[in-house]
This record gives C-alpha cells, structure tokens and sequence, in this order.
C-alpha cells in the first residue's frame, strides 16, 4: 500500500484514498481522505475502485455543520415537557 491507492477498513468497510502512512510502535497506520482518520494497516484490504465514493471537503463540512454537538441533545431531551400531552389509546 501507498499513498493515493484505495483501500477499505474491513471492520466497517470504510473506503478511501490513502492520504498519508506512519509507523508508530510497530505499527503501521494508515489514513484515509474519506473519514481524515487513521487506521491499523492490519485490519486494511486492497479496494475496487467501485467502491470508492469521493467526497469533497465543501460536502464533509456542510455535513459537519449538520451535526448536532452531545451538550445541544441534552438540552433538548431536557427542555421536553410531556405535561401538554394528553394520553389516548384504549383503556
């Protein structure tokens, strides 16, 4: 494996291009441009390029954005009142 070849995380089957290979401990990591992490080269296979799907950096931030932080869904799960709620159903 080198930089630009594609290869897929078999544990989830993540796919990416290879972006950068470092050595650490023994161990061989490998990051992929479709999550921006490191994986263990170990658990990595060769990919088709099928597979691969290309995702520009303008969609991963949009995306990011998207995403609510854990502080922002507590608040919300905390400001839920279920006194405005009437019950139905049988019974």
């Amino acid at each position: 494996m080198q930089v630009g070849d594609l290869a897929k995380y078999l544990p989830t089957s993540t796919v990416g291009k290879i972006t950068d290979i470092k050595e650490k401990d023994g161990v061989t990591w490998v990051r992929l441009d479709y999550t921006d992490l490191y994986y263990d080269a170990a658990n990595l296979t060769e990919a088709d390029p099928s597979e691969y799907i290309e995702v520009s950096f303008k969609e991963r931030s949009s995306f990011e954005r998207g995403m609510k932080s854990i502080e922002d869904i507590k608040r919300e799960t905390q400001e839920v009142d279920i006194s405005e709620f009437t019950p139905s159903g049988g019974g």
